[in-house]
């Protein structure tokens, strides 16, 4: 044995010596990281007071080695979770050998280190980009605006090289991964965090450009120009992330909702709405030099809830499905807050003077008004949000209760908020800047009003009872009818001085007028998905059913017949579920499988086979979906008829090898379908569901068409072709 021992030794120490390096190595670019970004703040600042452009390009190359350092270490982790080397904690903790690979490649950042490092991988990629488009059109801020990124990267690389670091080693000999958590295993799911981090990283470089101009003192509408870009990616994504989550929890948490006011769902829904207001706000700012102190103050908002968004994941205080759970990382993170807070503060109210509007209000049906309006209600919302979600923290403070406010109560002050947008988008494309003539008013919103009159007249006819969801119904149609007839009479009046055809002239102005344009169809979006949201939500209907095989129940029309039961053992997971038959008006429709999947559980107290059987378990819903209305069905099998063999095998084959134990696995879940017990469904019939993914998609296609540079100095299609002057 001793020989034996003898002849290991070398090889275990050669694997132990080389897991150490590669842990040491990840941790020596975090510092090496951290160097970095310390030294470019250094010198941005003085290339700043001295106006040294030889200081100026060793921050750029400064920023260019920091994102380097990070994305090495992010491919460092990549590997280890890829080749399975549990000598990493982070690998260990949430992957295993059985994990598919797209799993392993995005389990990075459903840790909480590791989702640091994401963080810091996307704001230092928007930096490289930065210093790419900066050092041609912002000399004068680029300083500045380099050295609040640098800053940013250096608060999360110290977080990671003293409070969290994704490259602790594991206990000596660890051999297995506890496996990624049941719940993030689904598609979009792995991709929800990639999108929220880049609109929260996104909202940085505003934030940059921001304290630059009041630093500076350039306060005109040359920051608003470079950040229009980056303000947008970050609002697309924010977008993305919370229409992945929604979908995530549509489809996989078992509940029959897309969205229940979650405490960490509302963080990431405050950014955006404030990053909303300053889309629409600074267009003010650069046409009219309106506005200049709350686009600033929007700008700083939007950052500092990005930072509360990253702080409520990892600091326990409020109790959410999508937390972290306690941590150590509150303290950096509040500091942080305060700081950015009481830093943008002082400096807007230093630089007051220069803030003032160049002009004022010129009437009130005026298109200024709109976005006034709008911005008033979008902050609105912000702060009903806020308040609800802080809510429990604020009783607690005050009264030592801590108390909860649930959706009912959201849903009583954001749905008139809502319903204002809503009126809002359909009623501002319609207004010119400045003044508005009435008549003229009345007259170009005489078909959109009456197109969307006749639908809300049709949806009553149809059944429709609740005032809301006809008045934002009414209004996603009129929205739609008045950016239809704006595109309508731009393609008529390109046609007649180019003599183009009207469908060439149309896509001619839409490439022409990108942004406008994709800021129509992004309203069209939206509006089609808040239709949706308040259909669902007015339509909604379903029972708690318990069947056996050969039963039956009807729901809203349709009949859903349990056909059989459903087992399967893979090497991750085993699920139990059900087939069921789902028919309408004599017709068979469809067939869905919903099922309960059980993951082991690392808990030895469990027994050898028990632990397959009472890990954490998930759902997988079956889901009939259409354009009219979605069938949702979930099923929770009774397990009780498998208790008693599972006993029995955990006393009698607790010692036998891997191969045994998988047959006697797969036996027992067998033994569920010769039962065949009593499962008990979920089943919701819910209409106008599909719209609320649609109108997701047109928001993003809209965002897509604003974001891509309009072509010019091209020739319009057309007889008579005319060069577009620049």
């Amino acid at each position: 044995m001793f020989v034996s021992l003898a002849r290991q030794a070398p090889g275990f120490v050669l694997r132990s010596v080389v897991h150490t390096s590669r842990v040491l190595l990840g941790r020596a670019l975090l510092i090496l990281g951290l160097l970095a970004a310390l030294v470019g703040v250094a010198a941005a600042v003085r290339a700043h007071q001295t106006d040294d452009t030889r200081l100026l390009q060793v921050t750029r190359r400064l920023v260019l080695a920091v994102t380097s350092l990070a994305l090495l270490a992010m491919l460092l982790l990549e590997v280890a979770y890829v080749r399975d080397d549990f000598s990493y904690a982070l690998v260990a903790g949430n992957s295993s050998a059985t994990t598919p690979l797209y799993y392993k490649l995005t389990a990075v950042w459903s840790t909480q280190a590791g989702s640091l490092l994401l963080w810091l991988c996307v704001l230092s990629v928007m930096s490289a980009f930065v210093v790419r488009g900066a050092a041609v059109a912002h000399r004068h801020l680029e300083p500045i605006v380099l050295g609040v990124l640098l800053t940013v990267c250096a608060f999360f690389l110290f977080l990671m090289v003293t409070y969290a670091s994704p490259f602790e080693a594991s206990p000596q000999g660890t051999t297995v991964g506890a496996g990624l958590q049941p719940l993030l295993r689904y598609p979009l799911m792995a991709l929800h965090p990639i999108a929220l981090y880049i609109g929260y990283a996104g909202a940085t470089v505003p934030f940059a450009f921001a304290v630059a101009a009041l630093v500076t003192g350039r306060l005109g509408s040359s920051w608003l120009v470079a950040v229009r870009r980056y303000a947008m990616v970050a609002w697309a994504f924010l977008a993305a992330g919370l229409v992945l989550g929604s979908r995530w929890s549509y489809a996989e948490l078992g509940w029959g909702g897309f969205w229940g006011w979650d405490p960490v769902e509302n963080a990431a829904l405050l950014p955006w709405l404030t990053a909303t207001a300053f889309i629409h706000s600074s267009v003010i700012q650069e046409r009219r030099g309106m506005l200049k102190v709350w686009n600033v103050s929007l700008v700083a908002a939007t950052f500092v809830l990005s930072l509360v968004g990253t702080f409520l994941v990892r600091s326990g205080i409020l109790d959410s499905i999508h937390a972290f759970g306690a941590s150590t990382l509150g303290v950096p993170f509040l500091v942080l807050i305060a700081v950015v807070m009481g830093a943008s503060v002082w400096l807007i109210a230093w630089r007051r003077p220069l803030l003032r509007s160049d002009h004022r209000l010129d009437g009130l049906l005026s298109r200024e008004m709109v976005f006034l309006l709008n911005n008033v209600l979008l902050v609105g919302l912000a702060f009903v949000v806020f308040w609800g979600t802080f809510f429990p923290l604020i009783s607690e403070a005050v009264t030592g209760t801590k108390s909860a406010l649930g959706p009912p109560w959201f849903e009583i002050y954001t749905a008139p908020l809502g319903i204002g947008l809503v009126l809002l988008l359909a009623v501002g494309p319609s207004l010119a800047w400045r003044a508005t003539a009435w008549r003229l008013w009345m007259r170009t919103l005489r078909v959109p009003v009456a197109l969307g009159l006749a639908v809300g007249a049709v949806g009553i006819a149809a059944g429709v009872r609740t005032p809301s969801t006809v008045v934002v119904v009414l209004g996603a149609f009129v929205v739609l009818a008045t950016s239809a007839q704006e595109l309508w009479r731009a393609a008529r009046a390109r046609s007649a001085t180019s003599g183009a055809r009207l469908p060439s002239a149309a896509a001619a102005v839409v490439s022409r007028n990108r942004r406008r344009f994709g800021g129509y169809l992004t309203h069209v979006g939206f509006v089609v998905m808040l239709a949706g949201v308040a259909v669902a939500g007015a339509s909604s209907s379903g029972k708690d059913v318990t069947m056996r095989p050969g039963d039956s129940v009807s729901v809203a029309g349709y009949r859903v017949h349990y056909e059989r039961p459903v087992a399967e053992v893979r090497s991750e997971k085993i699920t139990f579920g059900a087939r069921l038959g789902v028919w309408e008006n004599g017709r068979r429709l469809t067939t869905l499988s919903p099922a309960r999947e059980y993951y082991p559980s690392l808990d030895s107290s469990k027994g050898t086979f028990g632990r397959f059987f009472d890990g954490e378990a998930t759902s997988e819903i079956g889901i009939r979906a259409s354009l009219g209305r979605d069938l949702w069905v979930a099923a929770s099998p009774d397990l009780q008829t498998l208790r008693s063999p599972i006993d029995e095998a955990n006393r009698r084959f607790a010692t036998v090898p891997p191969t045994a134990q998988a047959l006697i696995i797969a036996a027992i879940a067998e033994r569920y379908v010769v039962r065949a017990p009593a499962v008990t469904f979920r089943v919701i019939v819910r209409s106008g569901v599909s719209w609320i993914w649609i109108g997701a998609g047109l928001m993003g296609a809209g965002a897509a068409l604003a974001l891509r540079r309009p072509r010019r100095g091209r020739f319009l299609p057309g007889r008579r072709r005319q060069v577009v002057s620049r």
